[in-house]
């Protein structure tokens, strides 16, 4: 089918950009079980997904909990978002004998969803950031990012964290003492990072941008589809890329492309062309 071809396609680039970036890539060759961490497994399915979060994670997450819970859920819309994020309510990957993982890796079907890169990163940045109720975030990153890229801060932005630019956030991801000092949140770690796809060998990449038909098509694969429908539901709040152009007006272009530099084998890998409002050095 055509889409059977699409996501031929999607899997060959995966597999020529590792190829062709091979010398930043095969840096570490072996993955250790906390790499595997991403991977959400699903028993009697057969079926592994690398979650990204910021590409609906959520309903992806709440759709494994009906797909693995037997009978315990049968609406993953009836699954409280929190409770999609606990993490015992799914297993993964790295909880298993490194036996066990290897079989599970040549043998399930494995998945994982894309999202165009800075799109992405304003997402996690709106939602981590400018989100009054994120004070863990604002205490653990925030404090952090003010103390870094802020002259003048006041004392009370050095407690709290809680008033974060965007400039700031962009200043603390290309410098290079960040990721020195410890691995990227999660929330704009690079899919190359979390999901390591020049070892791990995909079956499925599905898009943000064409979630629901490439969602339907995983579930009908896991032979699924005619009981379970992905969750479609249009966010009002979603960060869309009219929204991600204004956010990159006040970014140097300096800064533009050193955080491009960082972001770019997800922009090559998963066919993202560099964005029109960027000015590139």
């Amino acid at each position: 089918s055509n889409t059977a071809i699409l996501h031929q396609i999607r899997r060959d680039l995966v597999t020529d950009t590792c190829r062709a970036n091979s010398v930043s890539s095969r840096k570490r060759r072996v993955l250790t079980p906390n790499d595997l961490k991403h991977l959400v497994v699903d028993e009697d399915h057969e079926m592994i997904y690398c979650y990204v979060p910021k590409v609906a994670c959520t309903n992806w997450k709440r759709v494994m909990m009906v797909l693995t819970g037997r009978g315990k859920y049968s609406d993953p819309m009836e699954i409280p978002a929190n409770e999609a994020h606990v993490s015992s309510n799914l297993k993964t990957l790295n909880q298993y004998s490194i036996p066990e993982i290897n079989h599970r890796l040549k043998n399930y079907m494995k998945f994982l969803f894309v999202r165009e890169p800075f799109e992405r990163l304003v997402s996690a940045y709106r939602n981590k950031f400018t989100q009054k109720y994120n004070t863990s975030f604002h205490k653990r990153y925030g404090t952090k990012i003010v103390r870094r890229q802020r002259k003048n801060a006041t004392q009370e932005a050095l407690r709290k964290g809680d008033d974060v630019k965007f400039e700031e956030f962009v200043a603390y991801l290309i410098d290079p003492h960040t990721q020195r000092e410890e691995p990227f949140n999660e929330h704009w770690q690079t899919v190359y990072s979390l999901c390591h796809p020049c070892h791990i060998h995909y079956d499925l990449i599905g898009k943000y941008e064409t979630l629901e038909e490439d969602s339907n098509y995983v579930l009908q694969l896991a032979g699924v589809g005619n009981y379970l429908k992905f969750p479609t539901y249009a966010k009002s709040t979603r960060t869309t890329d009219e929204m991600t152009t204004e956010f990159f007006q006040n970014i140097s272009s300096e800064h533009q492309t050193q955080l491009y530099e960082v972001y770019k084998l997800d922009f090559l890998m998963f066919n993202y062309s560099v964005p029109s409002y960027l000015k590139l050095e």
